[in-house]
């Protein structure tokens, strides 16, 4: 597999900065996720390290080799798109083996690989079928499959899962991060949806309008937000203000009374969800209204809550994430 290098990449649509600067290296066999909001530069950062796009400036570095204005079939990367591109006309196995078809790979071997990759991905009672019938979920298959029977110097895909649905989605987030784990390939993967990443990464990069905001691993991004970008877009937190300085903190490491110590704030409405209550409130130094407290069951079923009425919301110190000061 192989490591890839991001030094100083700008992209520039004419007026538009699409990619700012960037400076990103990719271990040899991560699976590093690229999250952000549409338009922040996660798809025009994958397509330039696919060769699909030039970059204004900047290198691309494929195992310390230049590969920055190389053509993408010159690159040994795999590319998996989020609507398949899948060859209609074509059975499962017809598409699995066009690539080594392409490539002049002996028909042996294609029929070998070809076998290998349909048992990986538990698709062999499929090989015949045409791919127009088949559902959404193996249609992801077998365009895997077609990336995969290459061997690959790294995997590149762009919102795979987004037109699935969520049961599916779920279902190949699982496989996915099983296969990556199994084939130990350098993967990039483009998403917009926090949970996908976070179920994935060994890394995540956070992106906002064209720039990275944070790289690392899962937890570390969610527990310690270097922006408020990050904490609100990661979700699961609350910006406060104290005397301090600005913070974040999660939603389930607050606590809520009657009175007592702390801050006060309105309850604006309250639901129960099985195995935790969650519960909105009115808190002037909340920088985004209402405030989030999710609290276990036991502590949510244990207190009368009233809407409209006062309570003291609190923290532990070190729950409080410091926050840059937002430039005025």
């Amino acid at each position: 597999m192989a490591e890839i290098q991001l030094q100083n990449l700008h992209k520039r649509f004419s007026d538009f900065v699409a990619v700012q600067d960037s400076s990103l290296t990719i271990r040899d066999g991560e699976f590093l996720v690229l999250l952000g909001p549409s338009g922040c530069g996660k798809t025009t950062t994958l397509r330039m390290i696919a060769g699909l796009e030039l970059p204004s400036s900047g290198q691309i570095l494929l195992d310390g080799e230049d590969v920055t204005f190389r053509r993408a079939r010159e690159r040994d990367i795999a590319f998996v798109f989020q609507l398949f591109a899948l060859y209609p006309h074509m059975t499962v196995r017809e598409n699995i083996a066009f690539p080594l078809l392409n490539e002049r790979v002996p028909s042996s071997e294609v029929r070998a690989r070809v076998a290998e990759i349909a048992a990986m991905l538990q698709i062999e009672g499929l090989l015949s079928r045409k791919v127009t019938g088949l559902s959404g979920g193996d249609r992801q298959r077998v365009a895997l499959g077609r990336a995969i029977v290459r061997r690959p110097k790294a995997f590149l895909m762009d919102e795979p899962l987004g037109t699935l649905d969520a049961e599916f989605r779920e279902t190949m987030c699982l496989e996915l991060r099983a296969l990556h784990d199994r084939l130990g390939a350098t993967t990039v993967y483009v998403t917009h949806d926090q949970s996908e990443a976070m179920a994935l990464a060994d890394t995540i990069v956070v992106m906002n309008r064209g720039r990275i905001e944070q790289n690392g691993p899962p937890a570390e991004v969610f527990n310690k937000p270097v922006s408020e970008f990050v904490a609100l877009f990661m979700g699961g937190h609350n910006i406060i203000d104290t005397a301090s300085g600005r913070v974040a903190v999660r939603s389930d490491r607050i606590t809520v009374g009657s009175s007592g110590a702390g801050l006060t704030g309105t309850l604006v409405d309250f639901e129960y969800q099985g195995s935790y209550g969650l519960l909105s409130l009115d808190v002037p130094q909340a920088s985004k209204s209402p405030l989030s407290v999710m609290l276990p069951e036991a502590a949510f079923l244990g207190q009368k809550f009233v809407r409209g009425q006062p309570y003291s919301v609190s923290w532990q110190a070190h729950d409080g994430h410091p926050l840059p000061a937002v430039a005025a």
